[in-house]
């Protein structure tokens, strides 16, 4: 039998030859979704659907779906508030139900969209159609999603306060989440209500910022009933971290939620010389600490587990002329073959 130890280290090797290697696919790393402790996630787009290398992909190794853009109000409103379009969400909804895989919805009101339909707006019509495309999106998949990501990154980067937007310029920073949880659990009583944000185990004061913001929303009677942590990690986080804030965020008992992980090999300093294997060993590392700190927690509290993306090409790291081809940020390379990301998570999943 070979050892964990020696998966990992094999894809590692693999992953650092690069796509044109005649080094074999890394051994023994299982479908995801049969070692997980809880649903295992990926992103999606509708065009994905389309894609039959990326749908047997995904029906190996994932049992939730979280649309990556197509549920969001930019999309959704594209068209204005009297004609919502539907028609890429249901094609995901369809898709989900087709192969047994829950649905996570995401998300319903985000700072970074709305403000130009809004516009205009005062008082009760605001009001109104604040609640009302609440409803109409939750009420829509009622029964046909699992969970929701109500508020989406609330918190300023660098952890000093929530930040200002259409929404808090309304209703409060901590009143627009209020009333967005309270329309959603109107909307669909069954779902599961989540705030999501990023950098929380990786930026202290964001961290902290997060704490307090969830403690005050509890106090204040709000249904929120889940954490989403969007993980989107970089190699040179600082060793122990995430366990710590993991420990910490864990105290709410609430259920948690991996919800948008990956890890970028890019670093921002313009001189860093480290090998492609020393970045991937990093990676490993940061990914190791991320899925053993969620083995770590009581069972109920481990949601779900999701990845942004599948394949290294379906990143969003891997988009547009800064791309050079080399990131890694997945668990599956562009041709399906698993990465050192994948093998982490398995010898994780499995401890």
């Amino acid at each position: 039998m070979i050892s964990r130890r020696a998966v990992l280290a094999s894809a590692v090797a693999v992953a650092a030859c690069g796509p044109t290697s005649a080094e074999p696919t890394p051994p023994n790393v299982p479908p995801l979704k049969s070692v997980a402790p809880c649903p295992f996630g990926t992103a999606i787009k509708a065009m994905q659907i389309d894609d039959p290398d990326w749908v047997a992909l995904a029906r190996a190794n994932v049992s939730q779906l979280t649309p990556e853009w197509e549920m969001k109000m930019e999309y959704v409103l594209a068209d204005g508030l009297d004609r919502p379009r539907f028609d890429r969400t249901d094609r995901i909804a369809a898709f989900a139900a087709a192969n047994g895989m829950a649905l996570h919805g995401h998300t319903l009101i985000w700072y970074a969209q709305g403000k130009e339909v809004f516009e205009g707006l005062s008082g009760a019509a605001f009001d109104r159609a604040f609640d009302g495309y609440i409803a109409a999106m939750a009420g829509r998949y009622r029964g046909k999603v699992r969970s929701w990501d109500v508020v989406n990154e609330p918190i300023l980067d660098d952890g000093s306060g929530l930040r200002d937007c259409h929404w808090s310029a309304r209703y409060g920073h901590d009143g627009y989440i209020l009333r967005a949880f309270e329309q959603a659990r109107l909307a669909d009583p069954e779902a599961v209500l989540f705030l999501n944000e990023y950098n929380q185990e990786s930026i202290p004061a964001k961290g902290a910022q997060f704490l307090k913001l969830v403690e005050r929303l509890l106090k204040a009677g709000c249904p929120l009933q889940g954490l989403g942590l969007q993980s989107h990690l970089w190699i040179d986080v600082k060793e122990g971290a995430i366990a710590a804030y993991m420990r910490e965020i864990a105290q709410f008992g609430l259920p948690i939620h991996i919800s948008e992980l990956d890890c970028t090999l890019r670093t921002d300093n313009r001189l860093d010389l480290r090998s492609q294997a020393d970045r991937l060993a990093l990676q490993t590392a940061r990914v190791t600490e991320m899925a053993e700190a969620f083995m770590a927690l009581p069972p109920a509290q481990r949601f779900a587990f999701t990845v942004w993306g599948l394949r290294d090409t379906d990143s969003w790291h891997r988009q547009g002329d800064k791309d050079d081809g080399r990131d890694k940020p997945l668990p599956f390379d562009s041709f399906g073959r698993p990465n050192p990301m994948a093998a982490a998570l398995a010898t994780a999943f499995q401890r």
